[in-house]
């Protein structure tokens, strides 16, 4: 049985990316498509957008889409999100969300939305990244004394959070295995005299530039080595594909709030 999906910013980058994903594979069938009330792409094919006509016509109205498909895919703004988030909880939808930049309190509505409809919500859908993040934490337990913890991440020159929202999972996955609060022990700059490097601490580094799809590392610096786990990534589709097999796992699930370890029975 195919999960029918809908696909909010449908004329964004990750937008194209995820209709490209949808048309070849045969366990999602693409029904609706979104896009801001003052798109050009409203009343157009949504297949045009990635050169394979399908029949989908781009449309503002949120109702009209969630009333044709099982799930929405949420890749835009933490606004956006949050206002489609409250028409899939009224209708009953579930939701896979990838947007990133959310505040403490959004993520708490979307913790509230999750008591009622099923929620997929995690900074980053690609298999490989949630790979990494189990590396992580069997990596930062082994490394858990003699060594310093900092994350570098880089991205395109339009992304408008930093640090990512993976990278920031990526230090919380190091975090909680060290038995930390990342929002204790982070540090997002260094400028100037900063002091001795305290032990506990954990660094972020953010690069902005280009069209980088997404690249990072998390490097355990000890005395006379590094260990170092990276992620590179070179198109976007793997964060596609990710999305829509989270979209077919949560088909049939009860309410809740899911991420991609659920997804690939890392738990």
């Amino acid at each position: 049985m195919t999960v029918k999906v809908a696909i909010a910013g449908a004329s964004g980058r990750m937008g194209r990316m995820l209709i490209e994903a949808a048309l070849q594979l045969p366990e999602v069938t693409f029904a609706a498509a979104l896009d801001r009330a003052d798109s050009p792409f409203i009343g157009r094919d949504a297949g045009e957008l990635v050169g394979n006509a399908c029949g989908v016509v781009i449309t503002a109205d949120v109702d009209a889409a969630l009333a044709v498909a099982d799930c929405l895919i949420d890749f835009t703004r933490p606004e956006g999100t949050l206002a489609h988030l409250r028409i899939a909880r009224r209708l009953k939808r579930a939701i896979v969300i990838g947007t990133t930049g959310f505040s403490p309190e959004e993520k708490a509505l979307i913790g509230e939305a999750a008591r009622e409809i099923p929620v997929m919500f995690a900074p980053n859908m690609s298999v490989g990244v949630n790979a990494v993040f189990k590396l992580l934490d069997v990596a930062a337990k082994i490394l858990a004394s003699g060594y310093d913890v900092e994350v570098f991440e880089a991205h395109h020159r339009y992304k408008v959070d930093a640090p990512s929202g993976t990278a920031l999972r990526m230090g919380e996955v190091v975090a909680d295995a060290l038995g930390r609060d990342l929002g204790e022990c982070a540090v997002y700059g260094r400028e100037g005299v900063t002091g001795e490097r305290k032990p506990e601490t954990i660094g972020f580094a953010t690069v902005r530039g280009g069209d980088v799809i997404g690249d990072h590392t998390v490097m355990f610096c000890g005395l006379g080595e590094r260990v170092e786990i990276s992620h590179k990534a070179s198109s976007r589709m793997p964060y596609a594909t990710g999305a829509l097999r989270a979209a077919a796992f949560l088909q049939g699930k009860a309410s809740g709030l899911y991420d991609m370890q659920d997804v690939l029975g890392l738990k």
